[in-house]
């Protein structure tokens, strides 16, 4: 008899696959007011890549924000279109000059931030569409988009960059490190398994599946999903859209 495949186990939830939201210190997003205050407290975010700063405005609210670099305990922050063009404070996209690099880079005005949010991570502002009220703006991807000018984003780089660079060095640290972030860890790859235990398993050699529909059950919906073409002609293909 075979046994529910990693993707069954983790749809359905359990100790091992479900956020340990218990640890966090609330949501990172921008609240709906305008002014200035003061980062009181830098913290560090189990389930995020990068340090939160937590800032009090002038008024009480407080909120968290990712950390820019060089961002410091006591900082004054600025918030809404008068705000200074310095890293750490917070101007809509439309306020902000052409060239400048900015992270958490709303979609919409009031979502919180949507863009750019991972460690040493920034977007940069392209360009301006007043007739349109959008702005251009490139994301670490390098893929462009244009979100509405009223959108805010914080101006500078996130920090905690060079994260990815420093080794492990041993398992025990990606076991603690897996931990916090609730990943599933470690994993073994399907094509290594026996066919009873998963869907790319079996045969007298190590071999992938071939694309499964949307509409495939749990116990079936592995590697590629609805995907309109595999391999290295697939590949080149999209280097070249991208182009």
């Amino acid at each position: 008899m075979g046994k529910r495949i990693l993707v069954q186990r983790r749809g359905r939830g359990g100790s091992q696959f479900r956020s340990p939201s218990w640890k966090r210190d609330g949501p990172v997003r921008y609240p709906l007011v305008t002014g200035f205050g003061y980062v009181v407290e830098l913290l560090h975010e189990p389930g995020l890549d990068a340090p939160v700063a937590k800032i009090k405005m002038a008024n009480g609210t407080e909120f968290l924000n990712f950390a820019a670099e060089g961002m410091y305990v006591g900082q004054r922050i600025e918030v809404g279109e008068d705000a200074q063009v310095k890293p750490g404070n917070i101007l809509p996209v439309g306020k902000i000059p052409e060239g400048t690099m900015v992270f958490n880079v709303e979609k919409r005005y009031g979502d919180g931030g949507k863009y750019a949010r991972a460690g040493g991570t920034y977007a940069v502002v392209l360009a301006h569409k007043v007739e349109e009220g959008k702005t251009t703006i490139r994301l670490p991807s390098g893929r462009t988009i244009d979100v509405d000018s009223r959108a805010r984003a914080t101006v500078g780089i996130v920090a905690g960059g060079g994260r990815i660079e420093k080794p492990m060095l041993k398992a025990g640290a990606k076991y603690h490190r897996a931990r916090a972030k609730a990943w599933k860890w470690p994993t073994v790859r399907g094509k290594a398994m026996s066919p009873y235990a998963h869907p790319h398993g079996g045969g007298s050699h190590p071999k992938g599946g071939t694309p499964v529909p949307k509409t495939a059950p749990p116990g079936q919906k592995v590697g590629f999903i609805a995907s309109r073409c595999t391999g290295r002609g697939c590949k080149r293909a999209r280097a070249q859209q991208r182009i």
